[in-house]
């Protein structure tokens, strides 16, 4: 069975994700400094969320790859359960969702996340997981997902910070 194609990995562009996963707490602690103090409630465009609400996202998104991670290693075949980003994100309009813990709970739960995949042997990597918009893929993928995302929303940080500047 072919699997499916992983829309993140393109923000890769061939890097590896194991590296950019382990830089992203650095970056975005960087970016945040940058963002300080009126840089969280800009958007990089219109109708987009705001750097507060990415950062937040981000901290939910591991949250969820942290779940994916450990099940995909625990159970075979395992079905991953997806989430609509939009509605979780309905509670980011609330300011007690704040940039600044936001960015506390993804580097806390990204180094427990780092720390798991270190003990990941070679042929774990390789394990099949399904989702069921995105079809079957391996725990590899799963891994590269999460680089490209960082990525992704990186860019999108630094566009902020870069129109504020």
């Amino acid at each position: 069975m072919a699997f499916s194609s992983n829309p993140y990995a393109a923000y890769l562009d061939g890097a590896a994700p194991e590296k950019v996963i382990a830089e992203t707490p650095l970056r975005l602690a960087d970016l945040a400094g940058r963002l300080e103090p009126t840089g969280w409630n800009q958007s990089y465009a219109p109708g987009k969320w705001t750097a507060r609400q990415i950062l937040c996202h981000l901290a939910d998104t591991e949250l969820a790859f942290a779940f994916r991670l450990r099940q995909a290693l625990a159970e075979p075949n395992h079905l991953i359960q997806p989430f609509d980003q939009e509605r979780w994100a309905e509670a980011y309009a609330n300011e007690s969702y704040d940039a600044q813990a936001a960015l506390q709970v993804f580097s806390t739960v990204r180094r427990w996340n780092l720390n798991l995949l270190k003990t990941v042997p070679a042929e774990a990597r390789s394990k099949r997981v399904r989702h069921p918009e995105r079809g079957e893929m391996t725990f590899q993928t799963l891994v590269e997902t999460m680089g490209g995302h960082d990525l992704n929303h990186l860019q999108q940080l630094d566009s902020i910070a870069k129109a504020i500047a």
